[in-house]
Parts: C-alpha cells; sequence; structure tokens
C-alpha cells in the first residue's frame, strides 16, 4: 500500500455522505506526516494528564468536551499538558463543529510541525464518517483482468481469457438494462471484514474496449443509468472456451467459489460456443443466486422432487414392471 499523507486526506475527491468538509487552520508543515492507522483517538484523558497507552499515532478528534477543557487550561495558562501532547508524533488534530482552537494550542501546534484540521460536522457525524473513509483506504486491495457489472442487483465479476467475449457480453447486458461498474480492469477493496467492493480505475472507469470497434463511453451511450460508480462483489462467473471432453455441471448440486482477498464468493464457469445466450445465461445466473440468498436452492429442491417421485407407488409400479 503506498504512503497516505495527511495532504492525500485533504486531497481526496469526497461528496455526499463520505464529505468531510475538512480545512487546514495551522501546522501547514504537518501535511506531510503520514497515515499509519485506520483508526481515531479522543484525546480527553490525554489532556487530564494520563498519558499510559496513549495512542498518538491515530488522528486526535477534539469535540465539544475537548475544546472545554482547552479553554480551561488557556485561562489558567497551563501549556504543559499540550506541550506533552505535540511532544508525540500524532498525525494531525482535527477540530470539530467549526470550533477554533485557543491560541496557546495553534502556537505550539505550528511550532513542531503538527497539522491543525477544522470541519464543520457535528463530532459523531465526523467519526463515522472518517472511519468509513479510512477503512476504504486501509482496505486490502488487488486488481483482477475482468468485467464487473450489476445484473439484477447481483454484483457479477466476469472473467476469461483474451477475447472469450466479456466485454460483447457485458455490452449485451448494459444494452438489456444492466449496468457497467468497470471494464477490463476491476480495483477490488475488501472492507468490514468480508466485504468486497468493486471499482474502475482512473479515466478509463465506464469506458469498455471493443474489438473491431474501439473505446466506447457507456455514459455518453446509454446514459448516466447504464453505469455504477462501485459495487459489492456477489458472484463470479469465469467464461471459456466450449470443451467437449470435459463435463460441465449440469445439475448445479454442488457449490463451487473462489477465494478473492481471503472472501469466498460463489463461482460458476460457462463455455462459450456459437448459439449460448450468454447474457441470458448470465442474468439467469444472477437471478439464481438472488433465490439462493432468500434460502431457495433450485437444484436442491429438484433432487428433493426426484427423491419423493422415487418414493410414490407409481415409481414402484414402473420399476417391478420393467423388472
Amino acid at each position: 500500500m503506498k504512503k497516505i499523507t495527511v495532504l492525500d486526506l485533504l486531497q481526496l475527491d469526497l461528496r455526499d455522505r463520505d464529505a468531510l468538509n475538512l480545512k487546514c487552520v495551522a501546522g501547514r508543515s504537518g501535511l506531510v506526516r503520514e497515515l499509519k492507522v485506520p483508526e481515531i483517538n479522543r484525546p480527553g484523558l490525554e489532556l487530564s494528564g494520563f498519558y499510559d497507552n496513549f495512542a498518538f499515532q491515530r488522528i486526535q478528534i477534539f469535540g465539544r468536551g475537548e475544546m472545554a477543557y482547552l479553554e480551561k487550561l488557556a485561562e489558567e495558562g497551563k501549556t504543559e499538558t499540550l506541550e506533552k501532547l505535540f511532544s508525540c508524533e500524532i498525525p494531525c488534530c482535527v477540530f470539530t463543529h467549526a470550533q477554533a482552537p485557543t491560541q496557546d494550542f495553534l502556537r505550539i501546534a505550528e511550532r513542531t510541525g503538527c497539522s491543525v484540521l477544522q470541519t464543520d460536522l457535528p463530532s459523531s457525524e465526523f467519526t463515522t464518517r472518517i472511519l468509513r473513509v479510512l477503512s476504504n483506504i486501509f482496505a486490502p486491495k488487488q486488481s483482477v483482468h475482468g468485467v464487473f457489472v450489476e445484473v439484477f442487483g447481483v454484483g457479477v465479476l466476469i472473467m476469461g481469457d483474451s477475447g472469450v467475449g466479456k466485454s460483447e457480453t457485458a455490452l449485451a447486458l448494459i444494452e438489456r438494462n444492466h449496468r457497467l461498474v468497470a471494464d477490463d480492469l476491476v480495483e477490488i477493496r475488501r472492507v468490514g471484514g468480508n466485504i468486497l467492493i468493486g471499482t474502475g480505475t482512473g479515466v478509463s472507469s465506464h469506458h469498455m474496449e471493443i474489438r473491431g470497434l474501439g473505446i466506447i463511453n457507456i455514459t455518453h451511450l446509454f446514459g448516466v443509468g447504464a453505469i455504477r460508480d462501485k459495487k459489492q462483489i456477489q458472484m463470479a462467473v469465469r467464461l471459456e472456451d466450449w470443451d467437449p471432453d470435459k463435463n460441465y455441471d449440469r445439475i448445479g448440486a454442488e457449490e463451487n467459489f473462489m477465494e478473492i482477498l481471503g472472501v469466498q464468493v460463489p463461482y460458476i464457469v460457462i463455455p462459450v460456443k456459437p448459439g449460448r445466450n450468454i447474457p441470458v445465461i448470465i442474468e439467469t445466473a444472477a437471478m439464481n443466486e438472488r433465490l439462493k440468498k432468500m434460502g431457495y436452492y433450485s437444484a436442491k429442491e429438484f433432487s428433493k422432487n426426484v427423491m419423493r417421485w422415487l418414493e410414490t407407488e407409481s415409481a414402484k409400479a414402473i420399476f417391478l414392471s420393467e423388472t
């Protein structure tokens, strides 16, 4: 993972419910300090003089309670606690509720080269957002060659050898009112422990390469309703050329999985040959996956029905007559 600094955090293009509304009010020389852990700390105990187990490597959040204590220290002219606070290599300090730090705080922060940030968000809301942002930044990630589409609300990662028809299949799905997330290179992050989020990369997002046609812009051709910025990966599909000597699954009673970043993802292999409508097959696989999430397994239900039929008197009569 590349180095993430406080300046990188300020320059993130965050919008809507992820916007942090941060600005630097002091200690600009400290913007180059590195963020090393995806966690935060409320330094209430430290301001009172208790520095045992001080989590100095975290972003320090100053809410109204901490601000009230800082004002009390300023009135009493006590700066020893602040000197000790800034003697640690803390990445940065953030004041919520658009609060202005005391002059002593700003002076010591400037001298020690620690950046002081300010946001107009309440402490609880800022805490929720910053933890979500840091979780995404520090999440384990990898890049996979393939196409990522949303089909009936299911995030489907389509993989396969070059030229097997991944992009053409995705284009047909988009034409059938499904949505593209990424083509060719999919960046996958693991967040929340076991949730895989797939996104596009850079300027190539929402573009597709179709052999014989070139690069096309899905947004301009099909509208903004045909794209998504990110989506949870809920199923993986591998397209491969039909091998007549290979036994493909015809019942589906056994579930197959592939591991991505330590997370098990439902996985199917679809053989490709002329005459097979691959987009419709993927649509059916996505709907079948939704049924499984609801607790209904078509293949298992079919097996149960067969067993029930074999146990009936009519099946026994047929067996005895043939015998």
